[in-house]
Parts: C-alpha cells; structure tokens; sequence
C-alpha cells in the first residue's frame, strides 16, 4: 500500500523547484524504484507529497558531449541508456558498465541515474564510478543554482548535501576526469543478478606512452566505507610504478584506506579480503584495456 497524499506534475524544472519550495512536506520522485518501495514499507513517515520530474525529459534526460569535451549526463536517464548510449561508450566506457549491474532488466529500464546518486546509498553500483570519475553535480532550487563536487556529496549512510527542494539537473564529468584513462568496474554479490552488491570497486587508470608504467590512477569504492569512497594514499603509493609492482601491492594498502563494516551480508574480515582482491583484479584489467601486457 502506497501512501501518497498528493502527488505534483510539473512543466518544467522551474515549476517543479516551486512546488518544491512551497510545500515543505514535498519530495521528488523519478523513476520511482527506490522512493515507492520506501513509501511501501513506511519509511518515509507519514503520507508522501511527491512532485514527479519524470516526465521532464527534455530538462533531465538524456547524455551529451559539450563543446570542451564535458559529458552532460541528466539525472532521469535510466540505467539501460547509460549503458548504451554511443558518447558514454566512446568516453566514460566504465560508467556504462557499472549502470548494466543494479538489479535486473525491469529495474536497469524504470530506475534512473539520478535517483541512485540521490538515494546516497553507498551500495549504489554507479557510486563508486562517477567517484573515480570526479562528478560534478548541478543542483536547482527556488533559491539558485549550485555545483557539487560528487567528494562533498555524500555526509553519511543514506544522507547527502542536497536539500529537500533541491532537484539534481546535471551529472557533469569534465574531460581531463576521463580522456586517456581505461578502467574496470566488479562488483560482488552472491547472486549474478537482483543483488545488492557486497562490494563495489572501480579502478580507472591511465599508463605511461610505453604501456609499462602506471602514470595515473583512480580507485575507489563502494561498501568500503559509510559512503562511497577513494582510496587515495593506496593511489599515491603505486602512481610511477611498473604496472605488475603496482598490482601486487595495491590491495593491501587499499585495505589500509578502507573502513568496511561488519553486517547481515557479509563480515568486516570478508570485506576487507574483498577489497584486497578486488583491487588488484580491477587495477590489472583497467590496464589490460589500455595495453599493459599483463
């Protein structure tokens, strides 16, 4: 049972951050696949007034490449047309990849990019991505405009920086975040399909002209950690190494960024040797995309 008191269509962003701002009990819902089961199980309190952007496509749907080479992701894009879209297979390939995991095919063509930014679940499969990407994300409100390192978002398990009235009408990943850089994205979960991940990792780097060398590197994680996270002294101690020594140490100083937490899934220990695993494995097919021998 669905306990919706009022439920708002807008016309546009503007009307929406409106509606929004007017009724203080009201909250946005897209695709829908996180809020209404929430709603189901009663733990949104009392009933909802929902403002609906879901049929906002052409504010809030759809990807785009800008002039300066930036990929312009809307937030209502479902999961299926990351996945295949021609601009985020020729420019943030891994991105693609992590969308065609989250659930199974009914949810990757109802739930939307944006609401599982929104939702700040650190299980979230396109979370640990758009970290290892360094995401921008443009917020709208009756109050202005603001851009939102995707570093600052997250404050805590499910809990984020954007405001209640505050719609998110842009995914931003500038090009100097992706151009030269391949990467692997593996979640674990006991289940290939309809699982929510134990862990997620997404290593991206970015290998000397020789293809010897791990000139750059991004790793970062979700299920690690109260939020999604990068595990940024793992990525400093092997950037300049030979990509084997950088693999084989990896996944021990990953686990000394991390902080996994004991759960109903899965231990802390199990977390952790995860981790370990996960790290190296990503590292080494990220560079095997970009040529490494290896």
């Amino acid at each position: 049972m669905y306990d919706i008191e009022s439920l708002y269509e807008p016309t546009s962003v503007e009307d929406a951050a409106r509606a929004l701002a007017e009724d203080p009990k009201a909250m946005v819902i897209a695709g829908g696949t996180d809020v209404l089961v929430k709603l189901r199980d009663g733990k949104l309190g009392e009933a909802a007034h929902l403002v609906s952007v879901h049929e906002l496509r052409d504010e809030l749907s759809g990807v785009k490449l800008a002039d300066d080479g930036t990929v312009e992701i809307g937030p209502t894009t479902v999961f299926h047309s990351i996945t295949t879209d021609p601009i985020i297979k020729q420019t943030v390939p891994t991105l693609g990849d992590a969308c065609d995991t989250p659930g199974g095919p009914q949810l990757r063509v109802a739930g939307t990019i944006g609401g599982n930014i929104c939702n700040a679940a650190t299980s979230a499969d396109s979370a640990s991505t758009l970290f290892a990407y360094g995401a921008l994300l443009d917020v709208v409100s009756a109050r202005g405009k603001r851009t939102i390192p995707i570093e600052e978002w997250y404050t805590g398990p499910g809990k984020s920086v954007r405001e209640r009235d505050e719609i998110l009408v842009k995914i931003r990943i500038p090009k100097d975040h992706y151009e030269g850089f391949t990467g692997h994205y593996f979640k674990y979960g006991k289940r290939r399909a309809l699982e929510i991940a134990t862990m997620g990792c997404c290593c991206l780097v970015k290998l000397s002209e020789d293809k010897k060398t791990i000139d750059d590197i991004r790793l970062a994680f979700g299920v690690a950690a109260p939020t999604p996270m990068r595990a940024v002294n793992a990525e400093a101690a092997v950037r300049g190494l030979p990509v084997a020594e950088a693999a084989e140490k990896i996944g021990e100083l990953a686990q000394q960024d991390t902080h996994p937490r004991n759960s109903w899934r899965a231990s802390k220990d199990f977390r952790l040797q995860l981790i370990k695993i996960m790290s190296e494995r990503s590292l080494i097919e990220a560079a095997r995309k970009g040529g490494a021998d290896i």
